[in-house]
């Protein structure tokens, strides 16, 4: 079995939380239990896919013993037929296992933003953008998740030109994050008088929501000088250095306090007023490296770039990536069966990972 040892390692750290939790000893220390608990939540699943195969293996390798006994030919009779019972189980338990042990997107937990634009079509992929989204929300729904509408423009015929919506809990983004790239839409619009199959697109970007930005600020990064105050204040202000100036070298802000008479105050006010800024300028770095990614995900949103077409006439969906043709067009757009197509991506996506793994 491969990784035996990672996995009997998990197993018997497993068992040392379980004991952990079970004998506390001493005051009760809520930190360390809410570790534990987190701990043993991340190895649970995976401890016990091992211990499922393993004890499998062992009975198989008992009953390969007794099958082979010929002292006892009825007994033997039967540990043959338990064989081939425990033989079936086997393949699925390990492919389970080793999808276990793959190694997990950090992302795969975390909330997402999912944003649809419009695309190429007008009206029509305004309306085939709000299709999408609604198809979205009802998967996450169904799936226990928590979905909240952030911002929306719509267009002059019911449809969006952008909609991003919040998607938190169940982990998903380990669900929706191959949505990301260019969908296409083939079908007669409501506008199309005569009857004619029209092609639009609208371009769909997941997200994992960023982390809030911590700012942590190194002594040696500023540069303090202290001054008279200028302006009014009369004569305390002209006879000593109350003003504070605050310079962050490696970004180049500078905050410059004096309301204050004191110097003391003066610098406290200055530092919560340059972390407010630093923040906000950490903000805006995460928000553009979010839209560069976005732009590297959805492409430009020309007809010919597409990762999924829905054609309403023939009443399939296919997603070019894995080559799935589904005749559920009504049921995917509801939400109801999208599971199937995500389904299916995640498990070529762990294919990919296990051909890396064995080559590796």
């Amino acid at each position: 079995m491969q990784y035996t040892d990672r996995l009997e390692t998990l197993s018997q750290r497993f068992d040392e939380i379980e004991a952990a939790l079970a004998n506390p000893g001493g005051a009760f220390d809520q930190a360390r239990f809410t570790a534990f608990m987190k701990e043993r939540s991340q190895i649970e699943e995976t401890v016990k896919a091992y211990r499922a195969v393993r004890d499998l293996l062992r009975e198989i390798e008992a009953n390969e013993a007794l099958a082979a006994d010929a002292g006892d030919p009825e007994l033997a009779a039967m540990a043959q037929d338990e064989l081939e019972s425990l033989r079936a189980q086997r393949k699925p338990l390990e492919e389970h296992l080793q999808e276990l042990m793959l190694p997990r997107d950090p992302n795969d937990v975390k909330d997402i933003f999912i944003e649809v634009r419009a695309g190429a079509g007008g009206d029509e992929a305004g309306i085939f953008a709000g299709d999408l989204m609604r198809m979205y929300t009802r998967y996450a729904e169904s799936r226990k998740m928590r979905v909240e509408l952030l911002s929306e423009s719509e267009n002059e015929a019911g449809g969006y030109k952008e909609v991003v919506i919040a998607v938190k809990g169940g982990e998903p983004y380990r669900f929706f994050k191959h949505e990301s790239g260019v969908h296409r839409v083939q079908r007669v619009p409501v506008t199309e008088s005569a009857g004619r199959v029209h092609t639009s697109t609208a371009t769909v970007a997941v997200l994992p929501e960023a982390q809030d930005v911590d700012v942590a600020i190194n002594e040696t990064d500023l540069k303090i000088d202290t001054l008279r105050s200028s302006g009014a204040g009369g004569q305390h202000v002209n006879k000593t250095e109350s003003a504070v100036r605050v310079t962050h070298l490696p970004s180049g802000i500078v905050v410059m306090m004096q309301e204050d008479r004191s110097q003391h105050r003066n610098k406290a006010k200055a530092m919560a007023v340059l972390r407010t800024r630093l923040y906000d300028f950490e903000r805006h770095k995460l928000d553009a490296a979010r839209a560069a990614e976005r732009r590297g995900q959805v492409g430009t949103g020309d007809r010919s770039e597409r990762i999924r077409t829905y054609n309403y006439p023939q009443g399939r969906v296919s997603d070019h990536r894995i080559n799935l043709t589904l005749y559920k067009l009504p049921q995917i757009l509801e939400g109801e069966a999208l599971g199937e197509i995500i389904d299916a991506l995640v498990a070529e996506n762990q294919a990919a990972l296990l051909a890396a793994e064995e080559v590796n």
